[in-house]
């Protein structure tokens, strides 16, 4: 049977089950709603939003402007009646200065050279039939301001002034200042907002890390920081090292139970040999031994869960085909099972965790299986290599292909599996063994029956450290 007949399981990011679906669901609803957000923003708007510094540089510079028109509205509503009055003012003065020399040419003529030079203003002095009376500076086509002559409550005039066109050449010049101190301030904003959310992407990335599964992560802020921020910091490193702690302990402790509970198992195991020699009751001590072995499998399973939690894989230069013939023999079966389908069986890995692998595939297929058919090594692509191990049951039921691989799963089929001594963690660590070696499970129906399950490595070795790969 090639490998091209056979239908192999998509890559590792096969949907979970459980808790971990439900917090991946999770994860990914607010993604989403993110996402959904980000897209009713806009492209700024989501850019804006991505980050708090960005936030606060956006509310610093609407903040400035808000206040550069609200101390512009107050001015005009304090200084506008003022700003008036004094307009008032300043044209009945030079209307009253011009009306006392407006029989006196010569004076008159003084006196809109004078207006028209200290002050850069084209005048145009013009009588009540527009006819220019005097002049002053250029021509002046269209006035920015007429005011009117008068003598007691007789207008003899008027006096057109031109000075807008004068000062044409700039009216940046009245905008610009106000620019400058806008930038400045909205420069001086940026680096505020810079330096408020520093501590906060620190923090948030440090979240990150932790919540990823690297344990060994901190928040390292600047030795400036005070404040709220300083506390949320210590607090955060301290949380992040009792919990690191914690686990570390959990996880020596159930290394040195497991590795403790060895010896009374093999005393056990030597007790029984005694008592079936003295004559014992073969039924009662065939019992107990079965109890023993299965205690002493389950210890070796959490043996290898407790290497794979601790990151405390070995990799060396392995032959897939001794390995394969090892587990054949632990589990007391013959070595003809072992049927490699590719010469290719050069690999890089954990010989123990990767050969109780192969014997929890192989137990699974006597237990539940009706015993092994073939145990196979195939080609899986360029980068991988597959075990899988066929039984003669009657298949896997539907949807069973995902569940046989969570923890404390057990098929019930009239018993089967409480008869069997079967816990569930057989194929689970399966998994967990394969998905630290950068690989994945399977499992499917065989055409001519029964089942056939099996798990992936690479070749060249596990793509990193188990901690990241189990997260």
């Amino acid at each position: 049977m090639g490998w091209g007949h056979h239908h192999w399981p998509p890559p590792p990011e096969d949907e979970p089950c459980g808790p971990e679906l439900r917090r991946r669901f999770g994860r990914h609803a607010q993604a989403h709603a993110r996402r959904r957000r980000m897209f009713h923003l806009g492209r700024l708007g989501s850019y804006v939003q991505a980050r708090l510094r960005r936030r606060l540089f956006v509310m610093f510079g609407l903040t400035i402007l808000v206040t550069v028109l609200v101390v512009s509205w107050v001015m005009n509503l304090t200084g506008g009646n003022s700003w008036r009055q004094e307009t008032d003012r300043i044209r009945a003065f030079v209307g009253h200065q011009f009306a006392e020399v407006w029989d006196a040419p010569a004076e008159r003529d003084a006196l809109m050279r004078s207006i028209s030079d200290d002050l850069d203003v084209d005048v145009v002095l013009t009588d009540l039939s527009g006819a220019v009376v005097a002049r002053g500076g250029s021509p002046c086509s269209k006035p920015d301001a007429t005011l009117p002559v008068m003598r007691q409550d007789t207008q003899l005039g008027s006096l057109q002034a031109c000075y807008l066109q004068a000062r044409s050449r700039g009216p940046w010049r009245a905008v610009l200042p106000l620019g400058i101190a806008v930038l400045v301030l909205w420069t001086a904003a940026g680096g505020i907002s810079f330096r408020l959310a520093r501590p906060v992407d620190t923090l948030v990335k440090a979240t990150q890390e932790l919540g990823e599964g690297r344990l060994g992560a901190r928040a390292s802020l600047d030795r400036h920081t005070t404040g709220e921020f300083a506390v949320l910091a210590e607090s955060f490193n301290d949380m992040a090292a009792r919990i690191e702690k914690q686990l570390a302990d959990q996880r020596e402790l159930l290394a040195a139970v497991s590795h403790e509970l060895r010896t009374p198992l093999a005393r056990l195991r030597v007790l029984t040999e005694l008592l079936r020699d003295g004559g014992g009751n073969p039924r009662t001590l065939d019992q107990v031994d079965r109890e023993v072995v299965e205690l002493d499998a389950l210890v070796g399973e959490l043996l290898a869960s407790s290497r794979l939690d601790f990151g405390q894989l070995t990799p060396k230069a392995l032959e897939a085909g001794v390995l394969a013939a090892q587990a054949l023999e632990r589990v007391g079966l013959s070595a003809t099972l072992l049927q490699p389908e590719t010469d290719d069986v050069a690999l890089l890995a954990d010989a123990t965790l990767l050969g109780r692998a192969l014997v929890n595939l192989l137990d699974n297929a006597r237990k539940h299986g009706v015993g092994v058919e073939a145990l196979r090594i195939q080609e899986h692509g360029t980068e991988h290599l597959a075990f899988s191990v066929e039984d003669r049951g009657p298949g896997l039921l539907p949807g069973e292909e995902k569940r046989i691989f969570q923890p404390f799963y057990r098929k019930d089929r009239g018993g089967e599996a409480r008869e069997a001594g079967s816990l569930g963690l057989g194929l689970a660590l399966v998994q967990r063994i394969a998905r630290a070696h950068g690989g994945e499970t399977f499992a499917e129906n065989r055409p001519a029956g029964g089942a056939r399950v099996g798990f992936t490595v690479r070749k060249a070795g596990p793509p990193g450290p188990v901690s990241s790969t189990l997260a």
